[in-house]
């Protein structure tokens, strides 16, 4: 397409996303969900051919040099259409928020006051890499009564293509708008700079993906964003702590997946502790393969304690398993600061949780952050004085998400203050106006 045809092609796109959103703001519950239910059933009928349109673009993000982490966001496997499919199920089942009055108070003039909760109208959503995102964000835009337009990146138009069809096939069978889910059918990058700045019909972006992707939407968009720019996630293992526990937790916050945001990045280790936790945790992190970029004192700790922790022989004859050599590197000042999204780890020995939160206040990218403790007070100040999106106690960051926190799916993770923080899910896609109820009362 040429500029012009770019121009009048995104129009087009927000137009007949307008119009579908009028139709989507009055839909009952009932019709909502049932396209919600006719996508799981389709997006199960449909995994082997799915998977044919998806091996496309793994084939071409392969031969194109992509970064590990970037092919595997890319797969669309089985297990990732069925959890698509149960969040669609979960959000069906939901209660219906859109419509809801809160807060009705009657003053003294006698009219009652109160809040409704109504959708947004069209958010446009640009995201990159994972196909799936196109199911999570067309079934929270389909409950919350909005329509959207997606732009995925070019690495998934096949995986992309092949699900919006399934969406817009569910919508119809319940008598919605085939338009409230509207996928952008070129790869030109020229409709970015379009869909950001159509404050006539957009009244929402969303950008899911890289750093640049992130920071360019935020500079150039004419429309408000919901965003989070990066995800430096912090696990502090704090004294006292159960140490089994703490191993468990601070192994499945970095190994369980190393492309996800919510993936710890960063472990903070109580100096009470340190020497009994890292030589486990070392040797857990050495035998995958996890490169550890240490401070001065926590490098220390895993130097003089190598081999780091006995494996019994029951262990060894099953698995067959030599324990590894440990990968330290030393810590830069930048590496507090880093998203690896790959199976390295700084790893910080700390006096305590007071200098924890300060040092995650200070470079985390406030998305996630976690403490392992056996001490209710040292948890309760960490829950109220760590300035993040989510913050948790003895548990895993990698349970940040919209589908874990029982929200069906979510649109992304916001780090911003205002709108929406944290998971974004169908009450993140409203917004609230006033409603007041009167008997011909009229102002003195």
């Amino acid at each position: 397409m040429n500029s012009l045809n770019i121009t009048d092609y995104t129009q087009t796109l927000g137009l007949q996303a307008k119009q579908a959103s009028a139709l989507m703001a009055k839909a009952p519950a009932a019709i909502k969900n049932k396209a919600l239910k006719q996508l799981a059933e389709l997006l199960r009928a449909n995994v082997e051919a799915l998977q044919i349109d998806n091996a496309k673009d793994i084939e071409r993000a392969v031969a194109a040099g992509l970064a590990a982490p970037m092919v595997d966001r890319l797969k669309l496997t089985p297990k990732v259409i069925e959890t698509c499919a149960q969040g669609c199920e979960q959000l069906a089942a939901m209660a219906d928020v859109i419509g809801e009055i809160m807060g009705m108070r009657e003053q003294p003039s006698g009219i009652r006051v109160g809040q409704m909760r109504v959708p947004i109208g069209v958010f446009g959503m640009i995201f990159e890499s994972r196909p799936n995102v196109t199911i999570e964000a067309a079934s929270l835009s389909i409950k919350s009564g909005n329509a959207c337009i997606l732009r995925g990146g070019s690495e998934a138009i096949d995986s992309n293509k092949a699900l919006a069809k399934l969406v817009q096939q569910a919508l119809v069978a319940a008598g919605l708008p085939a338009n409230a889910v509207q996928l952008v059918q070129t790869t030109d990058r020229a409709v970015v700079g379009e869909l950001i700045a159509m404050p006539q019909y957009v009244d929402v972006i969303i950008p899911r993906g890289g750093k640049g992707l992130i920071e360019r939407i935020s500079r150039d968009a004419k429309v408000p964003v919901i965003k989070h720019l990066d995800g430096n996630c912090h696990t502090y293992v704090d004294d006292p702590c159960d140490l089994a526990l703490a191993v468990k937790v601070a192994d499945n916050a970095k190994t369980n997946k190393y492309s996800p945001c919510n993936a710890t990045e960063s472990l903070l280790v109580a100096r009470g502790v340190a020497a009994a936790f890292l030589p486990l945790i070392g040797q857990i992190y050495a035998d995958k393969g996890v490169e550890m970029r240490c401070d001065e004192e926590a490098l220390q700790i895993l130097k003089q304690n190598w081999p780091l922790a006995p494996v019994s022989s029951a262990q060894t004859a099953i698995e067959n398993r030599v324990p590894q050599q440990p990968i330290l590197v030393p810590a830069a000042a930048s590496d507090w600061f880093e998203e690896y999204l790959a199976p390295i780890i700084s790893i910080k020995v700390v006096a305590g949780v007071d200098e924890a939160i300060a040092h995650i206040n200070q470079y985390s990218s406030h998305h996630t952050d976690a403490i392992l403790t056996r001490d209710h007070l040292h948890a309760q100040a960490f829950l109220r004085e760590v300035d993040s999106a989510s913050v948790m106690v003895n548990t895993s960051t990698r349970f940040a998400d919209g589908f874990e926190y029982g929200l069906g799916a979510e649109i992304g993770i916001s780090t911003d203050k205002f709108h929406a923080r944290g998971p974004v899910g169908i009450e993140g896609l409203t917004s609230l106006k006033y409603v007041v109820l009167g008997q011909g009362e009229v102002r003195s």
